[in-house]
């Protein structure tokens, strides 16, 4: 009873309202000195700054003797190797290689990759991309990313690394976030989204 007496009262809520503009005020200050701080933060780097391209070509045709290779893993019937082979689980070699004697295998192929650069296989965007070639656009991308994504792209060691992450499907690929732009091309090495197809 005491209390409702007390809130009725237009100095009590004077008070509450008064208390309660400066918790706002200093709680939205203190963000705002967070958020120029972090601005501040990222225009110190030096503006001439590239990220470290570390790229390790090892060709087929190489002198130099692979022991070992990274692959895609992922996929089912097809794997991509770090030197640009692609091939069927089962001609998948024990250090991990693509069996290059095959009849599956095949090196940097853009079998279903258009011109933009998207294509409809992971595996084959990963090998398309791995073509020396594609290394100068691979540059330029790195240097234009923005700033959320150099943070991504900055722990790639080399092309290999970044032809997987810039193949695997981002928000780029997608519209409303639940719909690819083009679904029959969602694995995309190029500097474009894929093309918006109508519904």
């Amino acid at each position: 009873m005491v209390l409702r007496r007390l809130l009725r009262k237009r100095w009590v809520l004077g008070v509450v309202f008064g208390l309660s503009l400066i918790y706002f005020l200093t709680s939205t200050l203190k963000q705002e000195e967070r958020t120029i701080r972090d601005r501040t933060l990222l225009q110190a780097r030096d503006p001439e700054h590239r990220i470290a391209w570390k790229v390790r070509f090892n060709l087929g045709n190489s002198s130099r003797q692979i022991t070992q290779c990274r692959n895609s893993v992922q996929g089912k019937t097809l794997l991509t190797d770090e030197l640009g082979y692609v091939c069927e689980r089962k001609d998948l070699l024990v250090n991990g290689c693509c069996n290059v004697n095959a009849p599956s295998s095949r090196q940097h192929i853009c079998k279903t990759c258009l011109g933009n650069g998207c294509c409809s296989i992971y595996e084959y965007c990963v090998s398309c991309c791995l073509q020396p070639d594609k290394q100068p656009l691979l540059e330029r991308f790195l240097n234009r990313a923005a700033e959320s994504f150099q943070n991504l792209f900055t722990a790639v060691e080399d092309h290999f690394e970044l032809c997987l992450a810039k193949c695997r499907t981002s928000s780029q690929s997608v519209q409303h976030e639940n719909t690819y732009r083009n679904p029959q091309a969602k694995y995309c090495y190029g500097e474009n989204p894929p093309e918006l197809l109508p519904v």
